[in-house]
């Protein structure tokens, strides 16, 4: 079989995905200052609406929002001037058909003075959303009602729930996809370590983040706390909530697809796995006749028996027949034992059908399910056409695991894996143009859902997000490209030739190992033989001490026996330790034959040393081999780098896409510019003005520069106002007045007390400018008595 080698190259691997990690860091932190744009629901109107003055107490305030929401007794809070809440503490539900709008009763007799609205909410594609304005009663004033610095779902909480939404992604791509490539492209791969590992992997991560994402619902959606997380009265709301509901079908879904793990990896694996080739073959065939010179042998002891000739040859005849009934009983059973085995082949290969047919139809149950926890509680749940947005939501899921996953499961297979299957990539190929084709269809149709019209793409955050996701696809696809032609290039080439090719690798390979295996070999029997001259010698000096004490005992012996006479015949022996045999005999085992390595001749184990250099060595051989198959096919090399190029950019594709479905779609954000007079919701940013001015009296020109901080709706505006002489020295000026107008929604002018804090310098504080947009800064400078002049600037002021 023609295969693709692989072997690991870890150090361009592990360079290649760290450097994807950086730029998907780097595009999560470029991408960090959106995220106060990221609510999906937004407030449209209000009643009373941001910043008005009414004459008198309302009964109640509304909130209209521009999609679905979840809302309870303490989403919507009104604080009087002094920070005490004074509204009813019961929410009311005033949404109708179109309309979703949601209040909360006021008590009468409330004074007049600023009021502050505070609210928050969870929309209804799962994200948290918050905000709070101010109205006045009779005429505006100061207000001490805090208002909410950190935005519903930022801080650690939203920060470790962003990540944990990401890795839940990746866990579902790396399941489905790997399974998926296992099952349609490569059975043979239920094998491969590697790509048991990423499944397995991809499972555990998607169902361990869907257990982090549970218990974070809480403080992500409420208090921002990270404590909360323990909170099981909280965990009981989030439960009966939609998100809460996708969540726990996931995790029952995650325990079904734990048993679709299982038996792929089982019983699926082991229907696939290639016949052993250690089976003892047999050598011959039951029932084999026996040859004529036995028959004739047989019939000449007949001969000699005393039956005679004529009782022999009948006996001959019998066993004749009885052999010739052997050959056809023998030629019987042999047709049986083939139509057998046939049989048995027939019926393991209608089994493992079966099996993949069954995997197949309950993996895609399994993974349809699974991407559907996600379409059921965000973006496409809610808004235009949910009803056919959710199930292109499931497919554009399916295809980006398919496509991605199988992607990865290719990858590991190339560096991590036996060889694989030229047909086994072609198949992935067609499989991943497939999913490329239906990703563009349904892509196109959630653009067109979420964004509207061509100016969208780059007038708001999500059109860019967009544009950022769609260029990185295309060159994904590119580098896709690369790797079909690669792919075609494998299967032009003979196999003739590639195999050749293998087989000059491998034959160089082992004679470079052989050569470095002889030379370590020489140099450690060199060693050995230094070791063995050694022993030699110590042996050779124990011999003669030996001798010597033979000698001596000899000696001795001798003298006892001139003493005494010779001893009797049949006397026994002397005991062991006073002749000289016994000596010789306790000597014995130093003359034991060793080997050169000093171990002895009975002892077969070898040495550790000896073991530790065998195993180098047949690791140096299969290096060695790998790196000349790497390098003798350049079309193999090429594939595996395009392919990991592939998935490296993939990964940054994955975080544009989790970043993307936590941003507020374009349609969203146009439809709050259209109830907000055209303004957009953007951030507040600090505001720098330089202000000429003239009274026309003496001394009647200078310069005022004005600093508003931070420049947003809704929150507490610090002014800093310096004035100077035309020479730019600081001054100081009779009076100074501020006010701030919005013509658009017929607000103001709104006074700002100053406070002089310095020569040339004032300051005011606790400036709230309830609705964002542009707003008119009038500055009113007077030089004398008589000498003043007003200047009018426009600043524009953020949400």
């Amino acid at each position: 079989m023609v295969t693709t080698g692989l072997r690991p190259r870890r150090s361009a691997v592990l360079r290649l995905l760290v450097v994807a990690l950086a730029l998907a860091g780097a595009l999560l932190g470029g991408l960090g200052g959106a995220a106060p744009a990221s609510a999906h629901a937004a407030l449209t109107s209000s009643t009373p609406a941001q910043g008005s003055v009414a004459d008198r107490a309302p009964e109640q305030v509304t909130l209209t929002f521009s999609e679905g929401v979840a809302m309870g007794d303490d989403s919507i809070r009104v604080l009087d001037p002094q920070g005490k809440r004074v509204d009813d503490e019961k929410l009311r539900n005033l949404s109708s058909d179109r309309v979703v709008k949601y209040g909360a009763g006021l008590p009468s007799g409330l004074r007049d003075g600023t009021y502050t609205v505070a609210w928050q909410a969870v929309s209804a594609d799962s994200h948290p959303v918050s905000g709070a304005f101010t109205f006045s009663i009779g005429a505006p004033s100061k207000t001490s009602a805090p208002v909410p610095q950190q935005e519903a779902g930022g801080g650690l909480v939203g920060a470790l729930y962003g990540i944990a939404r990401y890795l839940a992604y990746a866990g579902f791509v790396l399941l489905a996809g790997g399974a998926a490539f296992v099952v349609a492209c490569r059975p043979a791969a239920a094998l491969v370590r590697s790509v048991q590992r990423l499944v397995v992997y991809g499972w555990a991560l998607l169902t361990g983040t869907t257990v982090v994402m549970l218990l974070l619902r809480t403080p992500y959606t409420g208090s921002g706390d990270l404590a909360d997380v323990f909170d099981l009265g909280g965990l009981q709301q989030v439960l009966i909530t939609k998100p809460g509901a996708a969540l726990v079908s996931r995790l029952l879904l995650l325990a079904a697809a734990a048993l679709f793990v299982a038996v792929l990896f089982g019983a699926y694996a082991r229907a696939h796995q290639p016949a052993g080739a250690d089976e003892p073959e047999e050598t011959g065939e039951p029932g084999e006749p026996e040859e004529p010179g036995e028959v004739a042998e047989r019939g000449q002891r007949g001969e000699a028996d005393e039956r005679g000739a004529a009782d022999a040859e009948d006996a001959a005849e019998e066993a004749g027949a009885a052999d010739a009934a052997e050959e056809g009983d023998a030629a019987e059973k042999g047709d049986a034992a083939e139509e057998a085995e046939e049989a048995e082949e027939a019926e393991e290969a209608r089994r493992r059908k079966d099996l993949t047919f069954g995997l197949g139809f309950g993996g895609v149950i399994v993974a349809t399910g699974l991407a559907a926890t996600w379409a059921m509680a965000e973006h496409a749940s809610t808004g235009l056409q949910p009803a056919v947005a959710m199930p292109v939501d499931v497919l554009h899921l399916l295809a980006v695991a398919a496509w991605l996953g199988g992607l990865a499961a290719l990858v590991v297979s190339l560096y991590w894996g036996p060889p694989v299957e030229r047909a086994a990539v072609r198949r992935f190929s067609r499989i991943a143009f497939g999913s490329v084709v239906v990703l563009v269809a349904t892509g196109l149709y959630q653009s067109w859902r979420q964004v509207g019209t061509w100016r969208a793409l780059t007038d708001t955050a999500y059109g860019r997000l967009l544009l950022i996701k769609v260029a990185l696809v295309v060159v994904l696809v590119g580098i896709a490209w690369l790797s079909r032609q690669w792919t075609g290039r494998l299967a032009e080439v003979p196999a003739g030739e590639v195999a050749a090719a293998e087989l000059r690798a491998a034959e160089d390979a082992e004679q470079d190992a052989r050569r470095e295996a002889e030379q370590d070999a020489a140099k450690a029997a060199g060693q050995k033989e230094r070791e063995a001259a050694e022993e030699r010698d110590d042996r050779e000096a124990e011999k003669a001490t030996v001798g010597a004490s033979a000698t001596t005992a000899a000696a001795a012996a001798a003298t006892a026996t001139a003493a005494t006479g010779p001893a009797p015949k049949g006397a026994p022996a002397p005991k062991s330790g006073s002749s000289p045999v016994s000596d010789h005999s306790t000597s014995a085992p130093h003359d034991t034959p060793a080997t050169d390595d000093g171990r002895s001749a009975g002892d077969d184990s070898p040495a550790p040393a000896r073991a530790a250099q065998l195993a180098r060595q047949q690791a140096a051989v299969r290096t060695a081999r790998t790196k000349r198959q790497r390098d003798a096919d350049p079309e193999r090399l090429g594939l595996r780098r395009s392919v990991l190029a592939e998935a490296a950019v993939a990964v940054v594709v994955l975080v544009v896409t989790t970043v993307l479905t936590a941003t507020e779609p374009a349609r969203t954000e146009a439809a709050v510019k259209a109830t907000s007079g055209g303004q957009s919701a953007e951030a507040g940013r600090p505001q720098a003005l330089t202000i000429p001015f003239d009274t026309g009296g003496p001394d009647g020109k200078g310069t005022a520069r004005v600093r508003l901080a931070p420049g947003s709706s809704g929150r507490a505006n610090t002014l800093q106002l310096r004035i100077t002489d035309p020479s730019g020295k600081v001054r100081d000026v009779p009076e100074v007045k501020v006010s701030f107008t919005q013509k658009a929604k017929k607000l103001g002018p709104l006074s700002v007390t100053t406070r002089h804090t310095g020569k040339g310098q004032w300051r005011a504080s606790g400036i709230q400018l309830p609705v964002p947009g542009k707003w008119q800064l009038s500055l009113v400078v007077r030089t004398s008595d008589i000498d003043q002049v007003t200047e009018i600037k426009n600043v524009k002021i953020g949400s």
